[in-house]
């Protein structure tokens, strides 16, 4: 979706308006004020999605009342929903906004056992790892939690 405020220096802003464009992964969910993508095949560990804001803004510092009264609660459903579909133990969240000015949040998947055995911050290196080719992602894998995700959000969206 093109939203009003698209900047076209920003690579989220054009990955929103353009799934084929870089740094974007396949569309797995999107409504008015988000957009949920996987990461382009073979990054990070599967299930891995972002949490993009439809709008170009830099954090959630910046976010409008309509977004900042909505985000709590979408991203509790999009990481139980994710929780559920892929039976992690838990979610891990991280928003750094480095990469693009634009409201990016990782939403990652920590397994019981994960690739190189990372735990906590080492979580977010597999996305550097698997860049490098040091660690290999299971792509049927990834490919299957995310056509499940993008089934169980459209049988149960977030709230708007």
């Amino acid at each position: 979706m093109k939203h009003a405020s698209f900047d076209p220096s920003c690579g989220i802003c054009r990955g929103n308006a353009d799934a084929q464009a870089l740094p974007a992964g396949p569309l797995v969910f999107e409504n008015r004020l988000w957009q949920v993508r996987r990461l382009p095949a073979g990054i990070g560990v599967p299930g891995w999605m972002m949490l993009n804001a439809q709008r170009h803004v830099p954090g959630p510092a910046h976010l409008d009342d309509a977004e900042a009264a909505n985000f709590g609660p979408a991203l509790r459903h999009f990481e139980l929903t994710l929780e559920r579909v892929t039976g992690a133990l838990r979610i891990y969240t991280a928003a750094m906004g480095e990469s693009f000015p634009h409201l990016h949040v990782h939403m990652v998947p920590r397994y019981e056992t994960m690739p190189n055995d990372a735990s906590a911050w080492g979580v977010f290196e597999l996305y550097g790892a698997t860049q490098r080719g040091e660690v290999a992602v299971d792509e049927a894998e990834a490919t299957r939690i995310a056509s499940a995700y993008r089934d169980a959000l459209a049988a149960s969206p977030p709230p708007l």
